[in-house]
């Protein structure tokens, strides 16, 4: 079984930054250094759209609508995976999901909220 944990969530000014966590234990949790992962979200009335993903060999993709403010990164010693989320607008507004789509496995989402 795959767990995923969100943190780091929270209300934050526009312009300003947060960090976004997940981490992942289970039965993935020896082979977390091999798989892609990835951030999605959720604003509301809104389909969940993707973010960024970053691949075991650290190449990574952005969405346009963050790109050069949002920032993907891993370690695979924790087995922990970040979103530096810098520049925040209030259409960042959103629930925050990782996922390993492998897996097809979800956390249950960490909510940022973005202040005009």
């Amino acid at each position: 079984q795959v767990q995923l944990m969100e943190s780091g969530g929270g209300l934050v000014q526009a312009g300003g930054s947060l960090r976004l966590s997940c981490a992942a234990s289970g039965s993935i949790a020896s082979i977390f250094r091999l798989l892609a992962l990835g951030w999605y979200r959720q604003a509301p009335g809104k389909q969940r759209e993707w973010v960024a993903t970053i691949t075991s060999g650290g190449v990574t993709n952005y969405a346009d609508s963050v790109k050069g403010r949002f920032s993907i990164s891993r370690d695979n010693t924790l087995n922990t995976m970040y979103l530096q989320m810098n520049s925040l607008k209030p259409e960042d507004t959103a629930v925050y999901y990782c996922t390993v789509p492998q897996y097809s496995s979800w956390g249950k989402g960490t909510q940022v909220s973005v202040s005009s």
